[in-house]
């Protein structure tokens, strides 16, 4: 299940550049950064 989040509009504005930029849906371009943001997380904790 997906959960109902508010984001500013700057941040949904910095995603759909990335899709953009990067030939990707907006929601491909959300799953990218969701996953990058992850790993960056999950490899802080490790330390």
């Amino acid at each position: 299940m997906r959960p109902n989040i508010d984001i500013t509009h700057t941040l949904g504005g910095r995603v759909k550049d990335y899709a953009e930029a990067n030939d990707l849906t907006l929601s491909e371009a959300y799953a990218e950064v969701l996953e990058a943001g992850l790993d960056t997380v999950e490899t802080q904790d490790q330390q």
